[in-house]
């Protein structure tokens, strides 16, 4: 989810959750609101990382800062960090349920995205997403806003409107949820319909629509994927001269009219097979083969005297984008050894 939208929930979280004004060791309102918005924006400082290196933004982004195990640790380092600057105020108890909800809400609207939370960082660096919701989903950030709006039209005398903005909110990721079961099927029936025999199936949110979807059976060493939207009965004719969502959106067909398209884990050609399948097992690789669940090799560039192989991750193929994210690869010269790189619009970037 991007940072902005986290932010808003974690004001939203913090208005639902305000105990009746002038109880004892309560907060202001409005400063228990701005607190949550930081403390929901918070984990997200994370994006440092990438000063150091495109390698370390793979390892440590989502990492300790999303964390239910150190969550406790933070909401307490952010709490006592509160009480110093406004001395006169509450004491650190005061700020630390509301700073632990607004990284705990960090933490659940990351988890529902496909990019994967190290939720038990650092005991393990395992990452888990249930990938119900694109991570820019403008209507998920649009009932937060009409929450937060019918809130403050209410001259913040009741906390029903950002209640039942949770409520709601909770209601829509569950119909992504059943959307996502539905695009499921859909692809299990090709599955059967295809001879598979021990397919993985899976379906991954697209942007604009909580309605499309990309469909991915996965078998061996081969991926076959569909582009579908669930509430379309005819496909989008895109205009010569049309903008940047409409071109986001148009790519998804009616289920009745999908189209399944056939990608080679390792490419085609039998020379290209053998040089990915030799790359991708490289120990230099091991941060991709930790970090993609669909590899798919990207190119094989063979030049004098260099050599690159690179790959990316099927999972971020948004159709419409100018850049595909996480492209990463092997380059050697002639007899030389491999060494790991990034490609970020056709430049290359070394990853440490």
């Amino acid at each position: 989810m991007d940072t902005l939208t986290h932010a808003l929930s974690g004001a939203l979280i913090a208005r639902a959750t305000a105990p009746k004004a002038g109880a004892p060791g309560t907060l202001p309102l409005g400063r228990r609101i701005g607190i949550g918005f930081l403390a929901a924006a918070f984990p997200d400082l994370d994006i440092v990382t990438s000063w150091v290196s495109p390698l370390s933004y793979l390892y440590y982004h989502r990492g300790v800062t999303h964390s239910l195990i150190v969550l406790p640790a933070w909401a307490l380092m952010l709490a006592l960090l509160c009480a110093l600057v406004w001395r006169k105020g509450p004491g650190w108890r005061a700020y630390f349920g509301v700073i632990a909800w607004g990284i705990g809400i960090h933490i659940a609207g990351d988890w529902i995205t496909s990019f994967g939370t190290m939720i038990f960082a650092p005991l393990t660096d395992a990452r888990y997403g249930i990938s119900t919701t694109f991570i820019i989903d403008p209507w998920f950030t649009a009932i937060i806003l009409a929450a937060l709006l019918a809130a403050f039209a209410r001259r913040r005398r009741s906390r029903a409107p950002a209640i039942a903005g949770l409520v709601v909110l909770v209601g829509y990721v569950s119909m992504q949820y059943v959307l996502q079961q539905r695009a499921v099927d859909f692809g299990a029936a090709y599955a059967q319909a295809a001879g598979f025999q021990r397919p993985r199936i899976t379906a991954e949110p697209r942007p604009v629509s909580p309605f499309n979807w990309m469909v991915i059976v996965s078998e061996g060493d081969q991926y076959d994927y569909s582009l579908i939207n669930l509430w379309r009965r005819e496909p989008v004719r895109l205009a010569p001269d049309a903008g940047f969502i409409a071109r986001l959106r148009a790519p998804y067909l009616p289920v009745e009219q999908a189209v399944w398209m056939r990608v080679p884990r390792y490419g085609a050609a039998p020379a290209e097979v053998a040089l990915a399948k030799e790359a991708w097992q490289q120990p230099q690789l091991a941060f991709f083969r930790w970090f993609a669940q669909y590899p798919v090799l990207h190119k094989v560039e063979s030049g004098n005297p260099e050599t690159c192989v690179w790959f990316h991750d099927l999972r971020f193929f948004t159709p419409g984008r100018a850049t595909w994210p996480f492209r990463y690869g092997l380059c050697r010269e002639a007899g030389g050894a491999w060494a790991p790189f990034q490609l970020v619009d056709e430049l290359r970037l070394p990853v440490y």
